[in-house]
């Protein structure tokens, strides 16, 4: 592998590491009372499992990626490190569907359910999901990134030598 495309993996990598700790920093700090004459209301983002989900998932990224920056060039494993980018984009992928899912409901509603919008009474909760949301979103682009990458250069040797 030359030393620019290491390099420049290394840039994706550590670049997807910072978004998705990013997101877990912003998900995890994201709390808010709000109160209505006698009513209190706390939003916190363990109330919803849709939430804890990204955050476990956004955790395990980082970890996983601040691991993979260390990796020795010459070692083996980067050949498994394809999978396992596979398998990081997949998770985020998934994460940020379901937390999505839940931050509309949260700032639309849906009416044939009977479930108001709560993003009017705790509007700082709202715009900091949104901000670990919008970072989760750049760790996935990232790794979509990362996983062309990775591809390229694994298979690539391999079709130069049959060549």
């Amino acid at each position: 592998m030359k030393l620019t495309q290491r390099l420049g993996g290394l840039v994706l990598r550590f670049a997807a590491f910072c978004a998705a700790l990013g997101a877990v920093i912003a998900m995890i700090t994201s709390r808010e009372r709000s109160s209505f004459f006698v009513l209190s209301l706390v939003a916190k983002y363990s109330d919803l499992a849709a939430f804890k989900y990204f955050v476990i998932a956004n955790a395990i990224v980082t970890v996983y990626s601040f691991l993979v920056l260390f990796l020795p060039k010459e070692s083996l494993l980067w050949k498994f490190v394809v999978v396992l980018d596979l398998m990081v984009t997949m998770l985020l992928t998934s994460s940020l569907s379901a937390a999505v899912a839940v931050a509309q409901v949260g700032k639309r509603g849906n009416a044939n359910a009977g479930w108001l919008p709560i993003c009017g009474q705790v509007p700082r909760f709202c715009d900091q999901i949104t901000g670990a949301l919008i970072a989760g979103l750049v760790a996935l682009v990232l790794y979509v990134f990362l996983l062309i990458f990775s591809i390229h250069s694994v298979v690539d040797p391999f079709l130069l030598r049959k060549s």
